[in-house]
């Protein structure tokens, strides 16, 4: 198993991408500490697990699994959450951010319109806690020689989305690809890498259920994609894959598009 013997870290993995990060992480070897705002996320939107949480489904697979509740946005708890899952595996091996989103109303999401409340809010969740974490963990990393940090950016932080909307969203996932870059360069010498994947639209439980509402995951907006489909987590999860191992040793300070081609043909 290529992780056997590692730990990971996965930040908004209750549901969604973020599950199938830890679950992927767990089928490689992977023991995974769960980090979310709410544990119970899945049932928002409907989602079906296999077991009563995200950690429970990582047992199921013959690894450790442990979830633990915590508001990254707020720089103690972040540093917190790392020390618990710290104290409880040991050494963190592999730092998965993918807590945030586009969670404020798309409708005065323009750049020229966005509420001073959104923009911070929206800095809070995307960027602030990515870096919170990246934060916490490089101490831990280095004294231990090395580890992987994988950071989740958007295709809105590579190229403009969907006629300007969800400007200062993509702005902070613009904010996490230079933020990795930077990271990538002064860690590397200790043997950390950065990297960043960059998800398209991704067929999840919540973009299903909001689609109508909001735009995004629609039938039409398949159509634009040059592979003429949208994304399922599991296309995500493959390149996890990829930089979380050694298939990715020598690879660090990039972005990932996984988006079927979509940045190519930005609207």
């Amino acid at each position: 198993m290529k992780l056997q013997g590692k730990t990971a870290l996965v930040t908004g993995g209750a549901r969604g991408l973020g599950r199938a990060y830890a679950l992927r992480l767990a089928s490689l070897g992977a023991d995974v500490a769960i980090v979310d705002l709410n544990l119970d996320g899945a049932a928002e939107f409907g989602e079906q697990l296999g077991a009563p949480s995200v950690a429970a489904e990582v047992e199921q697979l013959g690894r450790h699994g442990l979830g633990i509740q915590a508001d990254l946005t707020r720089r103690d708890a972040a540093f917190g959450a790392v020390q618990a899952a710290h104290e409880a595996f040991g050494r963190i091996d592999i730092l998965v951010n993918n807590a945030g989103g586009a969670i404020t109303p798309a409708e005065r999401s323009h750049a020229s319109a966005t509420p001073e409340e959104d923009t911070r809010l929206l800095l809070d969740v995307n960027f602030m806690s990515t870096m919170h974490c990246c934060q916490a963990v490089a101490p831990l990393m280095k004294a231990q020689g090395g580890g992987v940090i994988v950071n989740i950016s958007s295709q809105s932080g590579i190229t403009t989305y969907n006629q300007g909307l969800l400007a200062v969203y993509a702005a902070a996932k613009a904010a996490v690809t230079h933020y990795t870059r930077y990271l990538a360069a002064e860690l590397g010498p200790h043997g950390i890498r950065a990297n960043c994947l960059a998800p398209g639209v991704m067929l999840t439980a919540r973009v299903a259920a909001q689609a109508a509402a909001r735009g995004i995951g629609t039938d039409a907006e398949a159509a634009k994609v040059p592979l003429r489909r949208l994304g399922q987590v599991e296309d995500c999860a493959g390149v996890l894959e990829f930089l979380a191992t050694d298939l990715s040793q020598y690879v660090t300070g990039q972005v990932i598009s996984v988006c079927g081609g979509a940045v190519l043909t930005p609207n």
